[in-house]
């Protein structure tokens, strides 16, 4: 049986020929309380079938076989993989990359950045899950490095971010300041005082887009969606903490190369 595909949103900076992709939304799966409706977390509590037929109707949306829906084990990491053919068992890294058509690459998140990227021109693309931990780490110019690997060129590479977590809803402690300072002093300016708390508000998505443009990147679009305030759409890992909820949703972001 077929069923409709799932509600997406699309950019059409990543429109090209032989190119779909979709930023999933919670909306358009089966399962049920908590993960409702369309979660894509392996890593999840949820039901295994569930999540293997979500998977099944965002492949179809994309056109691509179910197996060839690629999605890494994320371990928050810098690490990018360059892949010409389905896995067995899903590597533990955060960015994938291919040039062979009929493979589409997933992230999931929820309240992390989904970051798709594609080279029309060298018909290149690739998928990061971008959290603070890899952004600031490195996997966003790890995954340009990969796809310059295998035919890319910079500055045609177009990338965006989904939906992810948005600065006003984005608390932090002053220790996870001090990183970012350590790591680069300018790096003050994504954070803003949090009332008077003595806490402060991260901008992530601003931070992911000045990686992304530092590293030459060709052209990049957020989309400004944010998980935390729009539960309706979106799975969000730190409502789910805010409201002591056992467990949480994974939205997956994904992009392919069509036959």
């Amino acid at each position: 049986m077929t069923h409709a595909d799932p509600p997406a949103i699309v950019s059409e900076l990543l429109r090209a020929d032989g190119v779909s992709h979709a930023f999933f939304t919670r909306q358009g799966g089966v399962s049920e309380g908590l993960y409702a409706s369309l979660n894509g977390g392996a890593g999840s509590r949820d039901d295994a079938d569930a999540v293997a037929e979500n998977k099944r109707r965002m492949a179809q949306a994309l056109r691509v076989a179910p197996h060839n829906l690629l999605v890494p084990y994320q371990i928050h990491s810098a690490d990018c993989l360059s892949v010409d053919a389905p896995w067995a068992q899903r590597p533990r890294c955060d960015g994938v990359t291919t040039a062979t058509r009929g493979l589409g690459l997933g992230v999931t998140g929820a309240d992390c950045g989904i970051v798709l990227f594609c080279d029309p021109g060298a018909r290149v693309i690739a998928a990061a899950h971008a959290g603070w931990k890899g952004a600031l780490g490195g996997v966003l110019e790890s995954t340009l490095e990969q796809m310059e690997r295998i035919g890319a060129s910079r500055p045609a590479i177009r990338a965006v971010l989904g939906p992810t977590i948005a600065q006003a809803s984005y608390e932090v402690g002053p220790e996870f300041l001090d990183r970012f300072r350590d790591a680069d002093g300018s790096y003050a300016r994504f954070f803003e005082p949090a009332g008077g708390s003595g806490k402060a508000l991260f901008d992530l998505p601003g931070f992911i887009g000045h990686r992304l443009r530092s590293a030459g990147v060709g052209a990049f679009e957020n989309l400004a969606l944010d998980t935390y305030a729009d539960e309706a759409r979106f799975y969000s890992y730190r409502r789910s903490v805010h409201r002591s909820e056992p467990d949480f949703g994974r939205l997956i972001a994904a992009i392919a190369l069509t036959d």
